[in-house]
This record gives C-alpha cells, sequence and structure tokens, in this order.
C-alpha cells in the first residue's frame, strides 16, 4: 500500500505559486491547500488581493476572502517592477503549480504566458484562469460572474416567467475554480507518471457552458429552450415548492411513474389521478402542469408544512423545506455530522468554516488560518536567500 506523503496529506510536499485576485483561482487553489499542498499567494502591495475589499462582514473581513483563502501563505509583489519579476521567477523555480487569473493579456505580457514559463521552468505545470480563453475573438474581454451567467444563457433560464434573474452565488468562478483544480490535479498525476508538465487552461465562459449541457440539448434538439418558471422544473412535473396551510414552503419532486402513483394514493387521496390521461407520462404531466399544480396547491392548503412533510416521506418522496441562509447555517445535517472547524482571520477573530466535502479516510484536510496581505512576505524572501537589509530595501521602493 503507497504511503501518504509526511504530513498525512496527499499534496504535502507540492508547491503552488498563485497570482490570483476574485474568486476563481483563488478556489482552486484552496482546495489544493485543503489537501495539503503549500500554496503561495502573490498579491498587490497596495493592499493585495481586491477581493479583501468585497465586503466587511466577517469581523472587518471579506466574506469571499475569507472563504476562498484558508491555508495560504500571503507574499506581497509589483510584479510591474523588474526586481519583482524576478522574486516571482526565484519562487517558480522551487514551485511545482503556477496558477494565474490576471486580466487578458497581463501575464504573456510579463513573461507568464503557459509557453513562456514551460521554457524557463520545464518541470512547472502552469494553469492559467480567463474569462473567455486565452485565444479566440473573445480572449481580451473581461468577465466576471454575472457577465458569464448572461452570456451561456444561464440568466435567461433563472427566475420567472415575468422576471430573469442570477444565480445567488458566484457559478461561473466555482465552476472554473472547480475545472482548474480538477485539472490541476490530473497535470499532477500525467507529470508522476510520464514526466511531462502539461498547461492547464480553464475559462469561465466555457465551465459554465459545460453545465449548460441539458438546456443546450434540449433547446436545439426540441425547438425552444425551457420555460422560466421560478421554483418549478422546466421538464418534469410535478417538481417545485408548494405553500402549505402554516404558510412556509415545501418543495419535492416526482422522478418515476412509481412516485407518481404513491403520490396520488397516499398524499394527494386521488389514486383516480394514476391513470388520468392528463398526467399519464411525465411529458403529459408537464403540459397539462396549471391543473396538476391546482390539484397539488389544494392539498398543500389543507396541511402544514410538517405534516406535508410528513406525508412525503411516508409515501417515499424527496422533498425539502424551502431553508434561508440561517435556516442553512443551524442544518441538522451539519452538526450531526461534524462539518464546521473553527479557522483564524486577520485580526484574530476565530470564525467557523465548513470541511471540503470530499473525505478521504484517515486523512484530515488542512483548515489553516486565513493571511493578512503579505503577512508571509519576509519569511519567504528569507527562505530565497534574501537577506534583512535586502527586504527592507524592497519595503522601502514599494517592491513588497
Amino acid at each position: 500500500m503507497t504511503e501518504l506523503p509526511e504530513g498525512g496529506l496527499p499534496l504535502a510536499g507540492i508547491t503552488v505559486v498563485s497570482v490570483e485576485q476574485a474568486v476563481a483561482a483563488p478556489y482552486a487553489t484552496r482546495q489544493l491547500a485543503d489537501l495539503g499542498a503549500r500554496v503561495i499567494k502573490v498579491e498587490r502591495p497596495d493592499g493585495g488581493d481586491f477581493a479583501r475589499r468585497y465586503d466587511t462582514t466577517v469581523h472587518g473581513e471579506s466574506s469571499y476572502f475569507v472563504w476562498l483563502n484558508r491555508s495560504k501563505e500571503s507574499v506581497t509583489l509589483d510584479l510591474k517592477s523588474d526586481r519583482g519579476r524576478q522574486v516571482l521567477e526565484q519562487l517558480l523555480g522551487g514551485a511545482d503549480v503556477f496558477v494565474q487569473n490576471l486580466a487578458p493579456g497581463a501575464a504573456a505580457r510579463m513573461g507568464l504566458g503557459a509557453d513562456a514559463l514551460a521554457e524557463r521552468f520545464p518541470s512547472l505545470i502552469r494553469c492559467s484562469v480567463s474569462g473567455y480563453g486565452t485565444s479566440g475573438p473573445w480572449a481580451a474581454r473581461k468577465a466576471y460572474d454575472l457577465l458569464v451567467q448572461c452570456q451561456t444563457g444561464l440568466v435567461s433560464l433563472t427566475g420567472t416567467a415575468e422576471e430573469s434573474a442570477r444565480v445567488g452565488v458566484s457559478i461561473a468562478d466555482i465552476a472554473a475554480g472547480m475545472y482548474a483544480y480538477s485539472g490541476i490535479l490530473t497535470a499532477l498525476f500525467t507529470r508522476a507518471t510520464t514526466g511531462v508538465a502539461r498547461a492547464v487552461e480553464v475559462s469561465l465562459f466555457e465551465a459554465l457552458a459545460e453545465w449548460m449541457g441539458q438546456p443546450a440539448y434540449y433547446t436545439r434538439h426540441g425547438g425552444t429552450q425551457p420555460p422560466r418558471i421560478g421554483t418549478q422544473h422546466a421538464t418534469i412535473a410535478p417538481y417545485g415548492a408548494y405553500t402549505a396551510a402554516d404558510g412556509k414552503d415545501v418543495l419535492f419532486s416526482i422522478q418515476n411513474e412509481r412516485e407518481w402513483a404513491a403520490l396520488c394514493e397516499q398524499f394527494l387521496r386521488r389514486p383516480g389521478l394514476v391513470d388520468d390521461p392528463r398526467f399519464a407520462t411525465g411529458s403529459d404531466r408537464v403540459a397539462h402542469r396549471d391543473e396538476l399544480n391546482a390539484i397539488v396547491a389544494e392539498r398543500f392548503g389543507e396541511l402544514d408544512s410538517g405534516e406535508v412533510m410528513k406525508l412525503l416521506d411516508e409515501a417515499g418522496i424527496a422533498n425539502a423545506g424551502v431553508n434561508d441562509v440561517q435556516e442553512f447555517l443551524a442544518h441538522p445535517v451539519l452538526s450531526a455530522r461534524n462539518r464546521w472547524r473553527d479557522i483564524r482571520i486577520p485580526g484574530g477573530a476565530v470564525v467557523p468554516a465548513l470541511l471540503p466535502p470530499a473525505d478521504l479516510t484517515g486523512t484530515a484536510p488542512r483548515m489553516d488560518p486565513v493571511p493578512a496581505a503579505g503577512e508571509h512576505t519576509e519569511r519567504v524572501l528569507t527562505e530565497l536567500g534574501y537577506r534583512t537589509a535586502d527586504i527592507a530595501a524592497l519595503r522601502t521602493d514599494g517592491v513588497i
């Protein structure tokens, strides 16, 4: 059996240097840090990653930054200066992975493009996270999460018939960060088995385009896109949230004919609906959604939400109360499964953070503090051989 590296985490001994900002790249590298990689986050001397200032809700720190940057080391470097880039070159000389999500064209201008880095550092895995790719007609175009939600058509599917809406989390950034993370892991495996260091490229647009696969097939082959219908499901019925007699919403889903029969017989108490030609198949139920919704809503109006969920559970039908964020934070699954861990943030406060969702048997993920901007600059420069006077000069000149 292969032993884990020293430290007990799969990526212990791997060093990642990331010139990163905002969400997508930091999300990828935080997951590498969770697995034990040393992640050196390079930030600007004039305030660091701008995501630090998105809000001040977590004891004065940004909720985005606290979420995305635990267990990293922060080094401030002015990469527009020759000496700043020289320090970065030294860092890359000892790194396994380089990640960047700079503005379009900025990495290439600084000599940090994938091909240029491959010539200088043949064993370095290079990961680029961009808006629309590093080639093609939109390579130079800026992209943010909501813009990409719009460009992929996601916003046209989200909301109600009267009004479209953005997805309430940074879903394009998260998708890109996940694919960057899995791409880097694949590249590390490839290097370990073949000796070849591959480049990884992920764009927000193409990451979210993959997640648009089902509506894309539906639209291309069905002639029209799925309708925008709030918490209802565009292609399955009944599937959605309904209001119980106590005013609380409960969502449930019918996935197959067995569940449809159970709903009619045990919950609706109208067994004759099972063979009603209006509702005989999934497609029939979607076609007659309004009539079906009226029947379901009438039954919900006779019961409070607890009774609704109890009856649906007894019928073997998946259901859930429609939680707000406070209810999610207090969810019994998270507490019973011990998913919260305390982490320290800049300023010394301690806040709860969720464990990474993928559990590895016998391995506890790293949950180290969120760094202050430039907190580890002097330590990292000392490791590179810089003397105290050299570091002081760099600071005086604004390089760090």
